[in-house]
């Protein structure tokens, strides 16, 4: 009797239906004025945006984030707007802008593209003044901002290498959108630097995922963006301590791919400007999981063609973690030995100027282990036909912490340099080249003339054998050639078949033995 009574009554309404039926009823109601029809246009775009936004908001904060949090119309500035709801305001205008504008056509100006561009704006003072607090509902509205703005798919690179593989020289390509995009990094640099973030719940969406694509925004061929990135990042790995390892094992892996499949990525130079200041920051002694970063990541990056891009960054991680153990000098020198240039002169010469500043940080037992493979390195350079090279090669002379080195063991390093100045003094075309030979030879004169006098001597000897071994060889081939118009191959091929044997097989020598 009471169930029927109850259906009886009328049915109160749900809240979203009286926001719909009002919603219709005012619709019904401007499309059947006259004069109103541009309110109307008006009205329902701004109504279809915000229904844009919550079903947005919806899907980033759950229920449970959701809760206490009151809706403020997005188009209403923080100053018409009491304090207590510039909190609920600033998350609505994050919502708003997470519209993606197209900037491919120049040309193409729309009233929402002018919208975002002046929402984002106040949200960057917002921030900057120190007005915003960021709680979970904002730092996850904040984060699936930047997400939706930011990470995007680049397209292809239609640029193809130089001949000498070496693209220093061409123009960078700008980002039509960089406008919008500057703004949201801002606002991202802003958010990681708030005094009073909680890293504890910001780590939640700033997870690995949110860091691995924005590692991959440092390909981007605009060097703005880049370099926005890098302070950003650099942000995050002082800020969000827990993410730390997360970040080197990434960089790790994108030079890797670089090294060894792909030899193409804008931002080497920045990654590695980065990691510059983290490795000064190092305890001592090094992790192992350093050192493999040293020898897997830094020491192969001086393998691809495009290392003048980013040497000098390079060595500057490089001379770092000498400054952090000085024994790790040794597996760098045996590096730079080891992807040495051999036909590309001008990285020869980087090669050169980072060898001069490891080896001021080498110490003596260091340079004992490397330094006849070293000097053998050096007295190739000496002698380049390049002058740049010999030039620069011969400069390091000047270093005074490299003469010492030289000075303690010169009796294993003279013999090793000294043909090669004999040869310089003899043959080289360049007379800044031959000046500093003649400068370098009086200098070893002055350090220990006796050992010059025995290298000279040990020298000419050598020079002694050698032109007997020209001759000796000249005159085998005389001997073979007169044996090969006396003797045809059919009246003697026994013979002939051993003695074309003997010579491929054992040398002249052997040849002279078997010829009668």
């Amino acid at each position: 009797m009471l169930k029927q009574i109850l259906i009886k009554l009328p049915r109160k309404l749900q809240k979203s239906d009286l926001l719909d039926s009002s919603g219709s009823d005012s619709g019904n109601h401007t499309s059947n004025s006259g004069n109103g029809v541009q309110c109307t246009n008006i009205g329902n775009g701004i109504s279809s945006r915000l229904s844009d936004v919550k079903r947005v908001s919806s899907a980033v904060f759950p229920a449970s984030i959701m809760v206490g949090v009151e809706a403020v119309e997005p188009y209403l500035s923080f100053t018409d707007v009491s304090i207590l709801q510039k909190q609920s305001l600033f998350i609505s205008k994050l919502n708003l802008c997470c519209e993606v504008s197209d900037f491919s056509d120049p040309d193409k100006t729309s009233a929402e593209q002018d919208l975002k561009h002046q929402t984002l704006i106040e949200l960057v003072d917002f921030v900057s003044t120190g007005s915003a607090k960021f709680n979970e509902p904002a730092i996850a509205a904040m984060c699936k901002m930047c997400a939706v703005n930011l990470f995007r798919v680049f397209p292809p690179k239609y640029r193809s290498n130089s001949i000498s593989g070496e693209v220093e020289d061409e123009e960078p390509m700008f980002d039509p959108s960089w406008s919008n995009l500057q703004l949201v990094y801002d606002l991202l640099l802003g958010f990681i630097t708030y005094s009073s973030l909680d890293a504890k719940v910001a780590k939640k969406y700033v997870d690995h995922s949110f860091i691995s694509r924005l590692l991959d925004l440092f390909d981007s061929e605009d060097p703005r963006e880049r370099d926005c990135l890098k302070t950003i990042l650099h942000r995050i790995y002082g800020k969000l301590m827990v993410h730390r390892p997360f970040v080197r094992k990434a960089v790790s892996n994108i030079i890797y791919r670089f090294v060894f499949e792909t030899e193409r990525h804008n931002g080497i130079a920045e990654l590695l400007e980065i990691f510059g200041s983290i490795i000064s920051g190092f305890a001592v002694p090094l992790k192992e999981e350093h050192k493999m970063f040293l020898w897997k990541a830094l020491i192969p990056l001086h393998k691809p063609k495009l290392v003048g891009v980013y040497h000098q960054q390079l060595t500057f991680c490089v001379v770092q973690f000498i400054d952090k153990d000085p024994k790790l000098a040794d597996s760098v020198i045996k590096g730079l030995l080891k992807y040495w240039p051999v036909t590309n002169s001008q990285k020869e010469l980087m090669f050169i100027s980072e060898l001069e500043e490891v080896l001021e940080m080498t110490s003596m037992a260091e340079f004992l282990r490397i330094m006849v493979p070293l000097f053998r390195r050096i007295a190739f350079c000496l002698n380049s036909s390049h002058y740049q090279v010999a030039e620069r090669t011969h400069l390091l002379w000047n270093n005074e912490h490299i003469l010492n080195l030289v000075t303690h063991n010169r009796q294993v390093i003279f013999p090793l340099i000294f043909p090669a100045l004999e040869r310089n003094s003899e043959n080289h075309w360049n007379q800044a080249v031959l000046n500093l030979t003649q400068s370098i030879k009086k200098m070893l004169c002055e350090m220990d003339e006796e050992l010059v006098l025995a290298c000279r001597q040990k020298m000419e000897e050598e020079n002694s054998q050698s032109s007997e071994a020209t001759e000796k060889r000249k005159l085998i081939w005389e001997r073979l050639e007169t044996a090969a118009n006396v003797i045809p191959p059919a009246a003697c091929p026994d013979l002939y078949v051993i003695t074309i044997k003997r010579f491929r097989g054992t040398g002249f020598q052997a040849y002279v033995s078997a010829t009668p």
